[in-house]
């Protein structure tokens, strides 16, 4: 499984373009869909969060070969898909991510920084 992973994450819509977002979450899963088909990554889940109190709303976790991820994070349709989703959804954010095995490998690269600095 994949130790690199893009965080996409969103709150709620603007007032007036529910239906909007509605439509960009079906055109980006269209997208993931055919990331994964293609080979150009290995897993995509889509997350929609429950009431909370907080402002994200939901994210989907793309898995994959860091260089992979990002390409595509710099490809136009990746950026086209990103800027649709902006224009009708709070707080759209996209973020690096490290899952499954590589944590343990982050966890002892920081563990080493902190023996390094005490």
């Amino acid at each position: 499984m994949a130790e690199y992973g893009l965080f996409i994450g969103w709150g709620s819509p603007h007032p007036g373009k529910e239906a909007a977002s509605l439509g960009v979450f079906r055109e980006a899963t269209a997208y993931w869909e055919g990331l994964q088909a293609a080979g150009e990554i290995e897993s995509y889940e889509p997350v929609i969060l429950g009431y909370h109190g907080g402002d994200l709303i939901g994210f989907a976790l793309l898995r994959g070969d860091p260089e992979k991820l990002v390409r595509i994070s710099m490809s136009p349709e990746f950026q086209r898909l990103t800027q649709r989703a902006a224009a009708c959804m709070e707080r759209v954010g996209i973020v690096n991510a490290v899952v499954g095995a590589g944590v343990a490998g982050q966890l002892g690269r920081w563990g080493e920084a902190i023996r390094d600095l005490i």
